[in-house]
Parts: structure tokens; sequence; C-alpha cells
């Protein structure tokens, strides 16, 4: 069957299908740079009956290149199945999904969602305050102790293009973060560009042991919206089955000031919702290491991000700089630098 895949292919009679309502007009906006690198993000204004007033249309990227990433990570096909299969059964809010459809072939998809309307959405080059930050950890608690030791039908994090990604990516872009940022790398780190490629297999065998939760994998204050201490996750492009430490650590370690970051004993609080959620025969201990050894894995991701963003980019720089100080900073308090000898 076929569908739109691009916003010019809209047609007031599919939408009317697609929503069960009556759309008698639309306008397509186009959101501003860095909204939806790896697939388009617009907003639809609805004119008729029964149907919202605003909706989120997802479209695959313009971009060969960007297509090209997001089918060697199958990350359409992860969002797709994600809100036709999984959403209902993990408890953290999420948009809802009006309709989706995918095409493994040539990688073509649509998702029409809810726009979050009266949420406020983070910013990762701004941060957030400790307030908003607990409310992020009892978030992704939630959808962790929901899918704890999961038999859900999702990629593993552990897998050969996620392993083969990583240190490739790590090999381009530590040479640039090395030149761009190195007044943020620390002495600890001096010998890690030689060190981390070698070790991300390992890491990967380490943090994908059992137990795995179902993760997010790019809990980032840009994916996340906060509305009354509570928040909603958007971008379900890379989920997956990991160890659920990776979505803290993720966030603490790359979206948090360092003010904010020790404020509070995130991994203790973040142990205890899990427990308060009905997770048993878990330590704290091991969650502790768990993290640690998730927050020196996502180094390959502040290294690639940072290092692979347009930095004449204002905005480009700024979060490079910002999520590669942030992860710097971090793994130096947990001496996470250590794991690369």
């Amino acid at each position: 069957m076929t569908f739109p895949t691009q916003p010019e292919e809209l047609t007031s009679s599919w939408l009317s299908t697609t929503l069960n309502g009556t759309v008698s007009d639309f306008e397509v906006e186009f959101f501003g740079e860095g909204a939806g690198i790896i697939g388009m993000v617009t907003r639809l204004h609805l004119k008729g009956e029964n149907v919202p007033d605003t909706i989120i249309a997802k479209f695959p990227s313009p971009s060969p290149e960007n297509r090209a990433v997001a089918a060697t990570y199958d990350m359409y096909g992860r969002e797709h199945n994600f809100y036709q299969g999984i959403a209902a059964s993990v408890d953290i809010r999420v948009p809802a999904c009006y309709h989706t459809q995918f095409a493994p072939e040539p990688q073509d998809f649509v998702i029409l969602m809810e726009d979050m309307v009266g949420w406020r959405i983070g910013d990762q080059v701004q941060g957030c305050s400790s307030a908003d930050a607990a409310c992020v950890i009892e978030g992704v608690a939630g959808l962790h102790a929901s899918s704890w030791d999961t038999n859900a039908n999702l990629v593993s994090h552990n897998n050969p293009a996620q392993a083969g990604g990583m240190s490739a990516g790590f090999g381009v872009g530590w040479p640039v973060v090395s030149q761009q940022f190195a007044d943020l790398i620390p002495a600890a780190a001096r010998n890690v560009g030689d060190q981390v490629p070698g070790k991300v297999q390992w890491l990967l065998d380490q943090i994908t042991q059992p137990p795995v939760s179902i993760a997010h994998a790019d809990v980032r204050l840009d994916n996340v919206f906060f509305k009354e201490g509570e928040i909603a996750l958007v971008d379900w492009q890379s989920v997956c089955t990991s160890a659920p430490e990776q979505d803290v650590a993720y966030f603490v370690t790359q979206s948090l000031s360092q003010e904010v970051r020790q404020s509070a004993d995130w991994v203790a609080l973040y142990h205890q919702a899990l427990l308060d959620r009905g997770v048993t025969n878990y330590s704290l201990e091991q969650c502790r290491e768990r993290y640690r050894l998730c927050a020196a894995y996502l180094l390959c991701y502040a290294t690639i991000i940072a290092g692979t963003l347009d930095l004449a980019n204002e905005r480009g720089l700024l979060l490079g700089r910002t999520l590669f100080g942030n992860a710097m900073a971090s793994l130096e308090e947990l001496d996470a630098f250590s794991l690369f000898a």
C-alpha cells in the first residue's frame, strides 16, 4: 500500500481516512534547523471536523546520507514498531500515535502523532534544573521497571552495526574534538583516542548482560517534554534492549551541568525508583557499576556527535561543547577513563 513519504504528498483525503475524521484543508509548518536530522519533522495545522487542530507528521529525511544512516540502524522501522506494538505496554508518557506506516524497501515511513501542546521541551544547551532532572529520572525508571528483564521483540543494543558504527565513528570524531575542544579534555583522557575503539565491543558485552530493559537510547533534553512534574519522551528511533542504566547515564553525564549533576546522587535515586516500582534482587552496587560502564561507552556518542556537528553553526558549536564537556567532566568524576586502560 502506498502512503505519503514527504509533506508534499499529503492530501486532505488521506489525512481524513487515517485520522477517522474530515480534513477540509491543512497547512504544513516546517521546523527550524536542528529539528529532525534522521527524520523530517513537521507540524500540520488542520481544518475540519473530529480532528485535532494540530498534529506532528514525521517522514524520512530528504538527505540520502541521513537515510543511509537510518537504514543501517533500522531507525525508521524501530520507531514504527515501537508505536505500533510496544508504546502501550510501557509506563512512560509518549505522544499518542494516530497512524504509522513503514516500508522496509526503500526505507519509507510516515508517523502522525500528538502535538505536545502545553508541554515544555528541554534544551540540551541550556540544561535543566535539579527538579526537572528528578522528573526525568523518575520517568525513565517507569519505562525500565515496566519492561524489566524484557523479552520484547527489539534489537539488542549489542549488535554488529552498533559496535562497528561506534568504533568507526569515534575514530572519525576524536581528532575533531581533540582540536576543537582540547581545553575540555582532562589529563586522564589524553590516551583514550587510541584505546576506545578496541574497547567498544567489550563494553557492549558488559552492558547488555541480563537483566535488560527497553531502553529509549537517546534520552537527552532535546527529546524530553515537561509538564506538571511529568515527562514525555519523543524520538524512539533508537529504541532497543540494553542495560537500563544506559538511559540514565546518557542523560546525567551529557545533559546535566556540573552543578545539577552534583546536586544529588542520581544513581541512588534512580535505583530507589526501580525498587519502588517492584524491581527486586538488584543491588545499588550493581546499578552503580553498570552506570559507570554505560557512561564510559557513551563517550562514543559524545565524540561522534560533537565531532560531526556543523560547528560553524552557533547552536551546533554550543551543543558540541556542552555535551562533550559534560561527558569529559562526568567520566573524570567516575574514574571511568581507567576502564580504557
